[in-house]
């Protein structure tokens, strides 16, 4: 396997020598074999000219490739662009490329000459214009090169000025459309295939049982996501709140991992996050198909008609939420006839709720999803031996050792090591143990003390056993730094790195 760092240097290279070529464009012009493939390609295209008929056409076309890129070298962006990038990010960055080529192109052919006169000044090589880029392209080259633009990422992180959170939930509420986005007037959907029930004393729960009485919040969650941990909070104060009003919470619990199966797993979680209200274990997914989602955590609300009239996907939102309650609890009073409580400062606003500006992915260790897997066989179960050499590159999974991978997780015993580097402010592991694991964390290369996680003792040690979710580092800010993890005792399963 090829290091990301060679990808980056030969990306950092290729746009400063783009930069430099266009603050000297005569450089460009002696390479060897540019002019000679420019003339070639004009005869070319000359002969194209001459067929008048399809194939001449596609000779045309064949010609143009090279005259462009002969003209400029921008299609070496493109490849630097694409390099360190994915299969289906290079795809897009080159159809972006050839559809912005192809609409200056049509502009060209149909307001003519005075378009393209207006053009050319932008496309003078000795013009102010090619300067500037070229002097923007060596300096983004450069930070390339050198690591950087990764400082200057943290930086940004550091001041609060881009919430990526915030973000991430504006374009997956934009990516919801028609149905998903606005269900007003949409009939709700009946639970589907649950595989058991919490805080009803063991007894079904159902939608139906309580349209034309309630104002129900169904809430699509799973207990390890930290993202909807984050919301627990919000949930249950709403429900405490307003259920004397006439609001139910129905949690519907879809499990990301298998332990997450387990009802007395399930059982212990919802004990210690305080939830109460009835919660229904999805674990073959019936309920999350039935409604189309594709999120953890994602919020409906059913109003006493019993239509879906709200939805809401991701953390977030927390007052606009509740503020829709109270409508819908408004809207009962009235059907009803009862008394209406609500009113005055929500309650979302007294809410000690956690935001995040964690860049770094969710990183999975198991075959079905660890991408993000840099020093060995992605997508390949079995064991495998790793080594670790050198610093390891950002926001991709380095491990050491011996480990047998299987579909949802990675699993070693004592001597083997778990390295990340990251940028965020809070780091999880969603891991378990049969006999339980003793894991060192070490941040920068120093055993964690005063930035430890609440799972992470004084000593800079985690006990990890019980199925779930441990925080193990707590930085005052977000940035980026170097994890590692040492397991010095049993065997320790490793499900997934999460980030706030």
């Amino acid at each position: 396997m090829i290091p990301p760092q060679v990808w980056l240097t030969i990306s950092g290279g290729i746009i400063a020598c783009f930069g430099i070529t266009l603050l000297f464009p005569d450089l460009w012009d002696r390479m060897p074999g540019i002019a000679k493939l420019s003339i070639r390609s004009n005869k070319l295209l000359g002969s194209g000219y001459q067929k008048k008929n399809v194939w001449g056409d596609a000779v045309v076309g064949a010609a143009l490739g090279p005259i462009f890129s002969t003209c400029s070298p921008t299609y070496f962006v493109i490849l630097a662009s694409v390099l360190p990038a994915n299969f289906l990010l290079g795809t897009l960055y080159l159809f972006a490329y050839t559809a912005g080529l192809s609409l200056v192109l049509i502009l060209i052919a149909v307001l003519g000459e005075r378009f393209a006169a207006k053009l050319s000044k932008l496309s003078d090589p000795n013009g102010l214009f090619k300067k500037i880029l070229g002097f923007v392209f060596v300096i983004l080259g450069l930070a390339i090169l050198f690591g950087l633009e990764k400082k200057l990422e943290a930086a940004i992180l550091e001041s609060g000025f881009l919430d990526i959170t915030k973000v991430e939930h504006f374009l997956l509420q934009q990516s919801e459309t028609g149905l998903e986005a606005n269900r007003d007037a949409t009939p709700y959907t009946e639970i589907v295939d649950p595989a058991g029930f919490i805080n009803t004393n063991n007894e079904p729960i159902r939608i139906s049982d309580y349209v034309g009485d309630k104002v129900i919040l169904l809430d699509i969650m799973t207990y390890s996501c930290i993202n909807c941990q984050r919301t627990f909070p919000y949930v249950t104060a709403w429900y405490e709140t307003y259920k004397d009003d006439g609001l139910l919470v129905i949690g519907i619990h879809t499990p990301e991992f298998a332990f997450e199966k387990k009802k007395e797993n399930v059982e212990r979680a919802m004990k210690e996050f305080g939830i109460t209200y009835p919660v229904v274990l999805d674990n073959d997914y019936g309920t999350w198909n039935a409604y189309g989602n594709r999120f953890w955590p994602r919020k409906y609300l059913i109003d006493i008609n019993g239509n879906v009239v709200y939805d809401h996907i991701g953390e977030g939102a927390y007052e606009e939420t509740e503020m829709k309650i109270i409508q819908l609890l408004s809207e009962r009073a009235a059907v009803l006839g009862a008394l209406q409580k609500t009113g005055g400062q929500l309650v979302s606003e007294s809410v000690e709720g956690q935001t995040t500006t964690a860049q770094s992915p969710e990183t999975y260790f198991g075959s079905h999803r660890n991408e993000y897997l840099a020093n060995g066989l992605s997508h390949t179960e079995g064991v495998q031996k790793f080594s670790l050499a050198g610093m390891p590159e950002a926001d991709l999974l380095y491990l050491d050792g011996y480990w047998n991978i299987e579909p949802e997780y990675a699993e070693a015993d004592p001597g083997t090591r778990i390295m990340y580097r990251y940028t965020a402010q809070e780091v999880y592991l969603v891991a378990d143990s049969d006999e339980g694991a003793v894991l060192e964390v070490y941040q920068d290369g120093e055993l964690v003390q005063s930035l430890r996680g609440e799972d992470v003792s004084q000593e800079g040690v985690v006990r990890i056993q019980a199925s779930g979710l441990y925080k193990l580092i707590d930085n005052q800010a977000a940035g980026e730094h170097t994890l590692e993890l040492r397991i010095k005792e049993g065997r320790l399963r490793a499900y997934a790195f999460t980030f706030g």
